[in-house]
């Protein structure tokens, strides 16, 4: 996990043509996304469709991801973050300190790294995307991570992240962030947002958890 620090990123959707801006308190997020093996040693699946202990997983809904980081909380001795009631209630307790997924402001604010451009760097350094991934996954950390030490941000495979999408529009969808290994060129830049039903899996969809940093006491 990657310490993350305090913040301010301004979002944008171009569907609609809003920007809005998020002040952040620091958080950790992971340094890679959650591999197969991690996920495996976790829930005891294995859902993705290629195979490789240091692939991302993939092939994973946003409902298996959030499942998943509270099962690796309980193992941890954590608090989990979430409260899960039937098949579609869930609330973040955001004082619990157990692995969950990044808001979709803490995964902009991480991947960006301080720089304000579209990616952190150049794409064929930092990212697998069509144009080198040979059409395949690849295991994470394979490219140069950012200044903050984070490693596929951008490729290989879209994080899913907390938040909803737009209710009023697409109710129950929720965000997908960085672009995937079969994505071009313009969807792999930190400002790209692309939605999906919580029950989608596909081979380009993971996750990367974070965690909560509890303020000091005085």
């Amino acid at each position: 996990m990657i310490t993350v620090p305090a913040g301010r990123v301004t979002l944008s959707d171009r569907r609609t043509q809003r920007r809005w801006s998020v002040e952040l308190r620091p958080y950790e997020l992971a340094r890679f996304p959650v591999t197969q093996a991690q996920y495996a040693a976790i829930i005891g699946a294995h859902p993705s469709t290629a195979r490789g202990d240091q692939l991302p997983v993939e092939g994973v809904s946003w409902w298996d991801a959030v499942r998943c980081c509270n099962a690796w909380s309980r193992r941890d001795g954590l608090l989990p973050a979430y409260r899960i009631s039937g098949e579609e209630e869930i609330e973040w307790d955001p004082s619990a300190d157990g692995y969950r997924l990044p808001t979709e402001a803490e995964w902009e604010h991480g991947c960006r790294a301080g720089t304000t451009g579209p990616r952190y760097g150049p794409l064929d350094e930092i990212a697998w995307y069509r144009d080198n991934s040979r059409e395949r996954i690849h295991e994470v950390g394979g490219r140069q991570p950012n200044a903050w030490g984070l490693h596929d941000m951008l490729g290989n495979v879209w994080d899913w992240c907390w938040d909803h999408y737009d209710p009023e529009v697409y109710g129950s969808y929720r965000v997908l962030r960085g672009g995937g290994w079969f994505d071009e060129h313009w969807s792999c830049r930190a400002s790209v947002r692309r939605r999906s039903h919580p029950t989608f899996r596909v081979d380009d969809v993971g996750f990367r958890v974070a965690r909560s940093i509890r303020p000091q006491s005085d």
